[in-house]
């Protein structure tokens, strides 16, 4: 499974088309080229250096063979060695297994149980 943090405006809008089109905060798909994804070890990483004035994100578990775009592990800006998995395409709604409601402590963000056994097979839509 490969992980993408969301803002909860975005995958709203992702339930009525039924792709995730946002590539990174603030910025499209179209805008970047691809969708920035982590690894489990590397999303607590991305989140406290590109989110760390929210205090309430999505977390977004992504199953790769339910993507049709090409993943590739690349790093994602110049002169950075880490390798990150980014989706050449629009995301199916589909692929998603699970959304969870991820919080910032007092301390940092808080991961949610990662476990398969407890996702549902496929993304229920979001409600309130």
């Amino acid at each position: 499974m490969i992980w993408h943090i969301a803002l909860e405006d975005d995958w709203r809008d992702a339930q009525l088309s039924g792709l995730y089109l946002i590539s990174t905060r603030g910025m499209t798909l179209k805008e970047v080229g691809y969708i920035h994804c982590s690894k489990p070890e590397q999303i607590e990483g991305v989140a406290q250096r590109f989110y760390a004035d929210l205090r309430e994100l999505l977390l977004l578990e992504v199953d790769p063979e339910r993507v049709e775009s090409d993943i590739v592990e690349e790093p994602p800006a110049p002169g950075v060695s880490e390798l990150f998995p980014h989706i050449y395409g629009p995301l199916p709604i589909t692929a998603v297994r699970s959304v969870r409601q991820w919080t910032r402590g007092e301390t940092g963000w808080i991961l949610p149980d990662q476990g398969p056994e407890k996702t549902p097979e496929l993304s229920e839509p979001f409600s309130e």
